[in-house]
């Protein structure tokens, strides 16, 4: 990192951003280009959980080349300044690297079902039909690195 002075060094303190954002994008690349997707994810001992339909660009990217990196960011702040170039930005990011797998087991797929939504409905007491579970794939993305940034 560029900045070491606006790095997060402690990994408790990036672990609390990532739980706290409520959109991850996630960057794959499709043959020669870039693809970012914007989705909803949890956090789970140095595992990303996306939920997500069997078909799609994303999925068809992912079969051809699993590796991802992944950006949030706690909505920031613009810090007026004197003349342009002396403005900033007050934020708070997490950047990281990983490799996605997909979960297609119905064991698994509920298991990070409930640890997705324990994140976004606070609880995780949900039941989930077979028939349901068919029409899903959930990627599991192993963190291999990671990094919080923060300005501010």
């Amino acid at each position: 990192m560029r900045r070491s002075d606006k790095e997060i060094l402690q990994r408790e303190q990036i672990v609390a951003i990532m739980t706290k954002t409520n959109c991850c994008r996630i960057a794959l690349v499709d043959g020669n280009y870039p693809y970012v997707v914007p989705v909803n994810y949890a956090v789970s001992n140095d595992h990303l959980y996306f939920h997500s339909a069997k078909e799609g660009k994303k999925i068809d990217i992912l079969r051809k080349n699993n590796s991802v990196c992944f950006e949030m960011d706690i909505e920031g702040e613009i810090i007026p300044g004197q003349n342009a170039c002396s403005w900033g930005m007050k934020y708070v990011s997490v950047i990281g690297f990983g490799q996605a797998s997909f979960i297609q087991d119905n064991a698994g797929k509920r298991k990070a079902l409930d640890i997705l939504m324990e994140k976004y409905a606070g609880r995780s007491d949900f039941s989930y039909s077979d028939n349901d579970l068919d029409k899903i794939i959930i990627i599991d993305v192993k963190i291999m690195e990671i990094s919080g940034k923060q300005s501010g």
